[in-house]
C-alpha cells in the first residue's frame, strides 16, 4: 500500500484516471535493472526513481570524467573520478529516499546479466557498446524480462521495446545481428548534449508504460530521432522466426 507521504509525493501521477493508485503501486512493487549510468542512464534513473519505481539496480563499472559532464546530468565537477553507479544511486536517493537501489560496479558477461535480470520486471539498456547490448538481450529473452533499449550518437537516437513474453515481439538480435556491427563511441563521433536526455526520457516513459500496463508500448516498433531536423520516424519491426536468440521460443 502507498503511505500518506507517497500519496502526496506522487499525487500528480495518481490524479490521472488511466494511471491512478494501481499504476503507482505497480511502480512501487517493481524491480528494474538499468545497464549504464552515463548519458542515457542518468535521465532514466532520475526519472524512474523520482516516479516511484521501488527497486532499481544500476550496472556500470566506469568512473566520472570531465568529458562526461557535458551530457551526464546527474554528476558534478567535484565528483570527477568517483564511480558513476554509486554517484548516480546517491543522486536518485536524494530525490526519492524511498527507492531501494543496488549497485553493480563491475562489467558483466552473459552469466552476470542472467543473474541480475532474473526475478526483475524490466531491464533498460543504456549502454554504449554492442557486446553489452547483445549479452543483455540474451539474458532478457531467457528470463522472459522485457528490454527497453536506447542509443544516441552525434545527433541521432533510437528507442525500441523488446518483450519476449509477447509471441509477436522481436528481440534486439532480430534487428541487429551480432556479426558485422562495430561500436562507434561518443568519444569518436561526438554527441549533442540534449539528445541523450530526449532518448533517455522516452526510455523512462516506455518503462512506466510497461510496468503499469497503461498505454501502448513500442513493442514491434523502432522510434528514430534526427535531432538536428527534429524529425521522429517510426520503423515497424517483425520477429525473425530464425533468430538464434528468440526464434525457438
Amino acid at each position: 500500500m502507498l503511505s500518506d507521504e507517497e500519496l502526496l509525493r506522487f499525487s500528480r501521477q495518481i490524479l490521472m484516471p488511466r494511471f491512478d493508485i494501481a499504476g503507482q503501486q505497480a511502480l512501487k512493487s517493481a524491480h528494474i535493472v538499468i545497464v549504464g549510468s552515463g548519458g542515457l542512464g542518468c535521465p532514466v534513473a532520475l526519472y524512474l526513481g523520482a516516479a516511484g519505481v521501488g527497486h532499481i539496480t544500476l550496472v556500470d563499472d566506469d568512473v566520472i570524467e570531465l568529458a562526461n559532464l557535458q551530457r551526464q546530468i546527474a554528476f558534478e565537477t567535484a565528483q570527477i573520478g568517483e564511480p558513476k553507479a554509486e554517484t548516480l544511486a546517491a543522486r536518485v536517493r536524494s530525490i526519492n529516499p524511498g527507492v531501494s537501489i543496488s549497485v553493480v560496479d563491475r562489467r558483466l558477461d552473459l552469466d552476470g546479466f542472467a543473474q541480475e535480470v532474473a526475478g526483475t520486471n524490466l531491464a533498460l539498456d543504456c549502454s554504449d557498446n554492442f557486446a553489452t547490448r547483445f549479452a543483455l538481450n540474451r539474458a532478457c529473452v531467457a528470463a522472459g524480462v522485457p528490454l527497453i533499449s536506447g542509443a544516441a550518437i552525434r545527433g541521432e537516437g533510437q528507442v525500441g521495446v523488446y518483450d519476449s513474453r509477447n509471441s509477436e515481439s522481436p528481440c534486439y538480435h532480430c534487428l541487429y545481428p551480432e556479426q558485422g556491427n562495430e561500436d562507434l563511441t561518443c568519444s569518436e563521433a561526438g554527441v549533442i548534449a540534449p539528445l541523450v536526455g530526449m532518448i533517455g526520457s522516452v526510455q523512462a516513459m516506455e518503462a512506466i508504460k510497461v510496468l503499469s500496463g497503461v498505454g501502448t508500448s513500442l513493442v514491434g516498433r523502432l522510434l528514430i530521432l534526427d535531432a538536428w531536423e527534429m524529425q521522429w520516424r517510426e520503423m515497424k519491426l517483425a520477429r525473425d522466426p530464425d533468430c538464434p536468440v528468440c526464434g525457438s521460443r
